[in-house]
């Protein structure tokens, strides 16, 4: 085969392999993660990265009640979500066997997500909401925001924008007295 229909051949298998590369395998995680409680929807290992609805979310949330919660909105992308890492990532050393953390990875890529959770060694479990589908039933059109749930399952405080190391301790200490 030669001329027009070779050249045509070889750009739809040029544009089959770029698709294939491009698209963002749901794949299996490998860190464990270091949960405070089990729930059905709660990801056993950090970088699983289950895809999630804002009704999933809820879901979830009702599972955890019983166990208070730090939920992080973060992105791989995103700059103040890499400053703010290192405080989640020590707070959930010293708290996670009490307060569960769990990230919401919104409007990424899970091979950058993954990559991120890896360079900064956490080893909570975040979701994945590349729609940001969660983020906007909290009027949340880009992260990061950090929420704090008491072991009701009410929904205590807010953090809009980047945290500071005073406002995730005072946030913690609200719901893990």
């Amino acid at each position: 085969m030669t001329g027009p229909r070779a050249r045509l051949l070889a750009v739809l298998t040029l544009l089959a392999c770029l698709g294939g590369c491009t698209q963002d395998a749901e794949g299996t995680g490998t860190i464990p993660a270091a949960n405070a409680t089990t729930a059905p929807a709660l990801p056993t290992l950090a970088d699983q990265l289950p895809q999630m609805d804002a009704a999933g979310f809820q879901t979830l949330m009702g599972q955890l009640r019983g166990t208070p919660v730090v939920v992080n909105f973060w992105a791989a992308w995103c700059t103040p979500c890499k400053a703010e890492a290192p405080l989640l990532v020590d707070a959930h050393a010293r708290f996670g066997d009490r307060v569960q953390f769990l990230g919401v990875d919104t409007q990424d890529l899970r091979v950058g997500a993954r990559a991120f959770m890896q360079a900064h060694g956490m080893t909570y479990p975040s979701v994945f909401d590349p729609t940001n589908s969660i983020g906007l039933s909290y009027s949340l059109p880009a992260p990061p925001m950090t929420q704090f749930w008491d072991a009701n399952g009410n929904l205590v405080s807010t953090t809009r924008g980047q945290i500071s190391q005073d406002d995730l301790q005072s946030g913690i200490d609200s719901i893990a007295g």
